[in-house]
């Protein structure tokens, strides 16, 4: 069973990303203040990865309702190519305890994984920070955020995939950016079109004039 809180006297923050490991789209960073006591302890908040996409979506809007604070940032896949997905990926952390901020103060920042830099704000405020390898398996906090990181992101993508036709050939509306292998085929195949992360090595591979004109 998860735990609650790291400290039970602070008010904590748990922060996860999902598709940081995506060749395509934004990465999304949500952030999640829970309470100590669960309103609806029948609703297990777990890891997203450890849940099915239909009981995801029920988690989300049950978080969504319940949580003291909540927030949800996407950095571009432009803005991924211009400072590599680590350095986007910790701005959009950065934003969900700004916009946290904005709400109530907060004592710590639990982080899922090990890596984060400072938080300061404009007034060079600092919070209290912890990185978590595998948070997302130990505190409520941070699952429920890797839940509302993991459904905003791919409700994004699979709006998207409807706007836009060329996407079927990656299969982007079941992998969801993710390298599988009919996406990294189509990449060899067509090059890449207008999401892709070109900082990402497969997303460089050479292709035709033709699939460029076509398809970016």
């Amino acid at each position: 069973m998860l735990k609650q809180y790291l400290d039970e006297t602070k008010v904590e923050v748990g922060i996860d990303e999902a598709g940081r490991g995506c060749l395509f789209g934004p990465v999304c960073v949500a952030a999640v203040i829970w309470s100590h006591e669960d309103p609806n302890p029948e609703l297990e908040i777990k890891d997203s990865k450890k849940v099915s996409e239909k009981k995801r979506n029920l988690l989300k809007d049950y978080i969504e309702q319940n949580a003291i604070a909540w927030s949800v940032q996407f950095v571009s896949h432009e803005e991924i190519d211009q400072v590599n997905i680590l350095q986007a990926t910790m701005k959009g952390m950065h934003r969900c305890v700004d916009e946290i901020r904005q709400q109530l103060e907060i004592d710590t920042i639990l982080v899922d994984g090990n890596s984060f830099p400072m938080y300061t704000d404009e007034n060079l405020d600092y919070v209290n920070h912890e990185c978590i390898i595998g948070g997302d398996d130990k505190y409520k906090s941070i699952a429920a955020a890797s839940i509302l990181a993991k459904t905003h992101r791919d409700n994004y993508i699979s709006e998207l995939c409807k706007k836009n036709i060329k996407l079927e050939s990656y299969a982007i509306h079941k992998n969801k950016g993710y390298g599988t292998k009919i996406h990294m085929n189509a990449l060899k195949q067509y090059g890449p079109v207008y999401g892709h992360r070109l900082s990402f090595k497969p997303c460089q591979s050479d292709f035709s004039s033709s699939a460029s004109s076509v398809f970016y």
